[in-house]
């Protein structure tokens, strides 16, 4: 590096903190000081370039939002998903900090919105040539410089627009899923897109010279369709489908007979054959090799009598025969395959057992080198007590849930302690998040107070059946609270120590809606709530995820609509128990009006609450002020003691 960059480098303090696989796996690729280095790890020997060398003609931003490119000796950069939100209503804020109040909007379609945002999809071509560099040095074929003089020009010779039906109404939701792929020789555009509503979803396939499209296959449900459950098995991976370079085989994730699976069809939309099958869920697929006909796929409740949450690795040939666990461990696997995809790395743990990564052979799973042990000596050392998982029976008495339990230290089983539930109500993801090692977080914490904490995936959350995600489509309301009271009343008889006098919730976004919802339509249950940035009234909040879990907006003849009915608002005077609302009023994602309009229905209710308003905060309110206040809410409305005046989170010297 020292040599190639003209620099002294200090071999314990390189200057970058990731890097890249070249496809040989003799080279690597990283940025360090502004500068593109390439680097053979066989003879040491390093060059480097600009970090937007012009022979690659558009580079993405680190978090895939933004693409640069070089044409006629100019820079562009444009956002990678174009769309078109011509006369979209717009969602206002206002900051009142400064001296006088400021005032910002975006486009911010809602439920029942007739204009909304459109994706569109363009194929643009790019033409080659080589000109005088003018005094710059050149780029040779791997865009590095050569030091000749000259350079490739590019120009964009073609720009088309292209026509898919039906209209798509948005690409990959939320991550779930690439929007795109092309072709090895890049005559072929494959191109995924929902419908309104996330009913429907289809693969199109483009003519990159012509333009012309045609659908190749599909899912549509009466519900919400999905295109993957990765929640941490993986770093990467293609979750929903894969098109072979021939274009004979296409691999697409499905939902169709009940539970997550992998189907093969071919390139006219034909089922093949159906790969995997079972009571039990594909997370993705995370590398498809074509020479041996196989697919790497992680996997959820497939080995009897675990967890059905932790993640493991299986091979499968496309015919669906030769079904094999790569990674035997009763554990949560997180997996990274090399570039080659003759190894990958396997980081694996239980929610009450540290990590442990390795290097696995892909041929048959066997442990190539141990790469690391989680260290926990330090928590450990100040009382740390891991989570301790459980199963307990939903609202039905029927189905399995599963969640986490958080003890205080000392625990004294003829005390009674209250009991807190962290919820975060999905549809998308579950209260517990990642199934993976707990060292730390605020349910520790809260534990540590005095508290007995507990987090439930409750029915309608991922990474089960169909049937179990589907629980309460379209009855937002819901929010998976009568689980939460189902399984406290279980774990109160199970653990006679637990307070069910005392019982308390909180959560944020989501969680700030069903906190809400707990205490203000189980007032009989759940005495004190904090809420922090809630969707309380998915009306005013974004058409993807609302119109995907409730539904598209109708209204009745009596000028009711289907969304009225989940609004926390509606129930304001029910309120009881303690309530403490918290928003931020520069919050982009869920607008601070639906906490307003909470407020004053509340008052109109005549009903005391608590608020914390945030002056210029977005969404995350992450912040030491707004956790140990919540602590406070807590330790002096379900402990009955008075917490510390304005005591500051602080974190620790070294």
């Amino acid at each position: 590096m020292s040599l190639a960059n003209d620099t002294s480098y200090v071999p314990d303090k390189l200057p970058f903190s990731t890097f890249s696989f070249a496809g040989d796996e003799r080279s690597i690729q990283f940025v360090a000081n502004s500068r593109r280095f390439s680097c053979d790890i066989a003879r040491y020997d390093c060059s480097v370039a600009d970090t937007l060398p012009s022979g690659l003609p558009y580079v993405k931003s680190p978090d895939g939002r933004w693409e640069a490119f070089s044409h006629e000796y100019n820079l562009y950069v444009c956002a990678v998903a174009r769309q078109d939100e011509r006369n979209v209503e717009h969602m206002h804020y206002i900051s009142y900090t400064s001296q006088r109040p400021r005032h910002f909007s975006q486009p911010y379609a809602l439920p029942g919105d007739s204009v909304i945002p459109l994706p569109t999809v363009h194929v643009v071509a790019l033409e080659e040539g080589d000109v005088a560099a003018g005094g710059r040095e050149g780029v040779d074929g791997d865009g590095m410089m050569d030091g000749s003089g000259s350079a490739p020009a590019l120009r964009v010779v073609a720009n088309h627009r292209v026509e898919v039906a039906p209209i798509p109404h948005q690409l990959s939701f939320a991550g779930s899923g690439p929007d795109s792929a092309w072709s090895a020789d890049g005559t072929r555009l494959h191109v995924n897109y929902f419908t309104r509503g996330s009913q429907r979803v289809f693969l199109a396939e483009i003519d990159a010279a012509t333009g012309a499209s045609r659908v190749i296959l599909g899912d549509s449900t009466r519900t919400f369709v999905s295109l993957g459950h990765r929640g941490g098995a993986s770093s990467g991976g293609t979750p929903s489908w894969y098109v072979s370079q021939s274009g004979e085989d296409v691999i697409w994730w499905s939902e169709r007979d009940g539970w997550a699976h992998l189907y093969r069809f071919d390139g006219q939309g034909n089922l093949k054959n159906q790969i995997t099958s079972g009571p039990w869920t594909v997370a993705q697929a995370l590398l498809v090799d074509e020479t041996r006909q196989r697919i790497y796929f992680t996997a959820r409740g497939c080995e009897p009598g675990r967890n059905p949450y932790y993640a493991h690795l299986y091979r499968v040939g496309f015919d669906g025969s030769g079904l094999t666990l790569l990674t035997p461990e009763d554990a949560n696997h997180v997996i990274e395959f090399s570039p080659s995809g003759s190894y990958f790395v396997d980081s694996y743990s239980r929610v009450e057992e540290k990590p442990l990564t390795v290097v696995r052979a892909a041929a048959d799973g066997n442990v190539v080198r141990e790469l690391e042990r989680a260290d926990i000596s330090g928590i450990e050392e100040i009382g740390f007590i891991p989570g301790e998982v459980f199963s307990a029976k939903a609202r039905d008495g029927i189905t399995d849930l599963y969640g986490i339990l958080y003890l205080p230290p000392d625990l004294d089983e003829s005390a009674k302690y209250p009991i807190i539930s962290h919820i975060y109500p999905g549809p998308q993801r579950g209260s517990v998040g990642d199934w993976e090692f707990k060292g730390g977080g605020e349910n520790f914490a809260l534990a540590q107070l005095g508290f007995v904490v507990v987090q439930i995936d409750h029915l309608g959350t991922p990474h089960r059946s169909k049937a179990f995600h589907d629980n309460y489509y379209g009855n937002f309301i819901d929010n998976g609270i009568p689980d939460h009271i189902a399984v406290i009343r279980q774990l109160a008889a199970r653990h006679p120590f637990i307070d069910l006098d005392r019982v308390g919730i909180y959560g944020h976004s989501g969680g700030g809606f069903a906190s809400t919802d707990a205490i203000l339509r189980y007032p009989e249950f759940f005495k004190v709530a904090v809420s922090g940035a809630g969707n309380h009234d998915n009306r005013s909040y974004n058409i993807y995820w609302a119109e995907k879990y409730q539904g598209v907006m109708e209204t009745d003849s009596t000028g009711m609509d289907n969304f009225e009915d989940a609004a926390n608002k509606s129930y304001a005077a029910n309120l009881e128990g303690k309530l403490l609302l918290m928003h931020g009023d520069m919050d982009d994602n869920v607008h601070p009006a639906m906490t307003v309009q909470v407020i004053d229905e509340l008052i109109k209710a005549n009903r005391d609450f608590d608020l914390i308003w945030a002056p210029d905060r977005a969404h995350g309110l992450n912040e030491p002020y707004f956790i140990r206040r919540r602590w406070d809410y807590f330790v002096r409305h379900l402990l009955g003691a008075e917490p510390p005046p304005q005591y500051e989170i602080v974190r620790p010297e070294g």
